[in-house]
């Protein structure tokens, strides 16, 4: 089974094909947000130099979010727009899970962070079980010291992961009371290999969708949204008086 993979919901931008337990190819990128312009090239790339024609893949897995609103619209659309022209499903895979990911076989608790602004980031909690990636709490926005509390109840030494790390790290450090530690460069980012493994996944398990009907999980309304339900309020309580 051959499964092309994107991710493009945070500051990395990422494309990978996996046939079952290899990785032929990964690229990715760390440097500035312009995946409007450099998703495709890398899917291009990474299929120019495993000679992979994209007609003989079985399915597109693409982290679905949440994350930036523009990321994972680029992400969501050039799936979609593969998958239509390849007649291909899609594979829906929860962004902070393919992050945790990263971490696979770790004993300790696993903690992804993705900037969300205003104090926030987008976060899960979990566990490897033997192979299996455990969800203890799935991924939501949280406040970052609502976060290090619920850490501090568990009582379990924690792995930090994602680019909200950096952000928030000097607020973990006065808050957290359990053992942690945070992830090295090689692991700390979204990959779309770590996507790809578990859209192998996914699709034996049978948890596809078609490129029609796949939207990204954006957990939260946008700047856009939030400040046009502001402007609504305000005009109706203008309105009131």
């Amino acid at each position: 089974m051959k499964i092309l993979a994107l991710d493009s919901s945070g500051l990395v931008a990422s494309a990978a094909i996996a046939e079952d337990d290899n990785l032929l190819a990964e690229y990715t990128v760390n440097y500035k947000k312009t995946h409007s312009q450099t998703l495709l090239p890398m899917i291009q790339e990474i299929c120019r130099m495993t000679e992979q024609d994209l007609h003989t893949i079985d399915g597109i897995a693409v982290a679905a979010g949440p994350g930036s609103f523009t990321g994972l619209r680029i992400g969501s659309a050039t799936a979609k727009g593969l998958g239509l022209a390849l007649d291909k499903p899609l594979i829906h895979i929860p962004t902070v899970d393919a992050l945790a990911y990263n971490l696979y076989g770790c004993g300790d608790l696993i903690c992804p962070m993705m900037d969300a602004r205003r104090n926030q980031v987008y976060t899960g909690i979990y566990q490897f079980e033997g192979d299996e990636l455990k969800i203890l709490t799935g991924q939501a926005p949280k406040g970052v010291e609502e976060l290090a509390e619920e850490l501090n109840v568990l009582g379990r030494a924690v792995v930090f992961l994602g680019d909200g790390v950096p952000v928030y790290r000097k607020l973990l450090e006065e808050k957290l009371s359990v053992p942690h530690r945070y992830a090295p460069a090689h692991a700390n980012k979204q990959r779309a290999a770590c996507v790809a493994v578990l859209g192998l996944r996914y699709m034996r398990e049978g948890r596809i969708e078609t490129a029609a009907d796949h939207r990204p999980d954006y957990l939260r309304p946008s700047q856009a949204e939030r400040e046009r339900q502001e402007r609504e309020r305000r005009e109706q309580e203008h309105a009131g008086h």
